[in-house]
């Protein structure tokens, strides 16, 4: 396994696993339960997003093009 994403927050870290797994890919997240040890150890970079090393490179093409994405934040909003 490979990291191939570092998140910040565990709903961040779970948005690219799940957009990983829409793509086929497997992917798992470590270090999610270790967040309840915050002010004992580190902060930085306990929540990696895991994949194959075989789909490391497919992986983070999907997730830099989801990083490039324009999003319209009013969207969903219905302008009637």
């Amino acid at each position: 396994m490979k990291c191939v994403y570092e998140a910040s927050q565990p709903a961040e870290a779970h948005i690219i696993k799940h957009l990983l797994e829409r793509a086929g890919l497997f992917a798992t997240i470590y270090g999610e339960y270790l967040q309840g040890g915050v002010g004992e150890i580190p902060t930085s970079g306990l929540l990696q997003v895991m994949v194959n090393e075989a789909d490391y490179k497919e992986a983070k093409a999907i997730i830099q093009t989801w990083d490039e994405a324009e999003w319209d934040e009013n969207a969903w909003q219905n302008e009637a």
